[in-house]
């Protein structure tokens, strides 16, 4: 699966589990200032991500991800 792809599996599950527009899903958007999302919200987006694209992620990878492309360089390394 190429990045562009894979950027739009992954935007579509922010989009719906975060309940933002797919505009504001951008590589440099932080999750608390731009995006609203709290820590829950962050849990059952890291789970719709590990549906999605079938891996698992361990709390401990998400600590100091704040931006959608850190969380995605994340999702990323897994599925490579």
């Amino acid at each position: 699966m190429d990045r562009d792809a894979a950027f739009e599996k992954f935007k579509s599950a922010a989009v719906e589990v975060l309940q933002v527009q797919p505009d504001q899903v951008v590589p440099d958007a932080k999750f608390g200032d731009d995006l609203d999302a709290d820590s829950l919200d962050l849990v059952e987006l890291v789970m719709a991500l590990e549906e999605q694209f079938d891996i698992s992620v361990d709390e401990s990878e998400l600590e100091g991800i704040q931006t959608v492309g850190q969380a995605f360089d994340l999702i990323i390394s897994k599925v490579e």
